[in-house]
């Protein structure tokens, strides 16, 4: 069945032999070092990934504290906008009621310098129809029931003028 040939299998393990010193001088140590420069890209892709990461979480940490700070100061813009807003509503309104105020008073001084006028304008008319009716009566010197005639007629006269 099956022979061992010793000759064949002494040269079996020489040529073997001879194959893996060949091997290692010549491809062992280059394939190797191949292996050790893939491994040591590997690690230094590792540690670029891993400081892109770090670098990448830095600066989320940061676009989100200046998020927080926008929103606090858009809050604080729209705060100071509505105090702002209900300062000049408040001064609006006070320079309405003073010019109101203001307003009435002419009003009410235009009122009595008309009411005194009209008041020094129907005392000189009473006057002057005192007057008119003295010198009536005087000239017709009259016994009394004449005299209220006379009287009347002048009020009539009067009030169609």
């Amino acid at each position: 069945m099956l022979e061992i040939n010793p000759g064949l299998f002494i040269w079996t393990i020489i040529t073997f032999i001879v194959v893996l010193v060949i091997l290692r001088v010549f491809a062992w140590k280059p394939l190797l070092g191949a292996l050790a420069a893939r491994e040591e890209q590997i690690r230094g892709s590792l540690q670029h990934a891993e400081d892109a990461q770090r670098k990448s979480e830095e600066l989320l940490e940061q676009n989100r504290r200046q998020l927080a700070q926008a929103e606090e100061q858009a809050q604080r813009m729209m705060k100071e906008g509505r105090e702002m807003t209900e300062k000049l509503k408040a001064e609006i309104l006070e320079k309405a009621n003073a010019t109101s105020r203001h307003m009435v008073e002419q009003a009410k001084d235009e009122i009595v310098r008309e009411k005194e006028a009209a008041v020094k304008e129907l005392r000189a008319e009473v006057g002057d129809l005192a007057i008119r009716v003295a010198e009536k009566v005087l000239d017709a010197n009259l016994d009394t029931a004449k005299q209220r005639e006379l009287v009347g007629t002048f009020i009539r006269q009067l009030q169609k003028s």
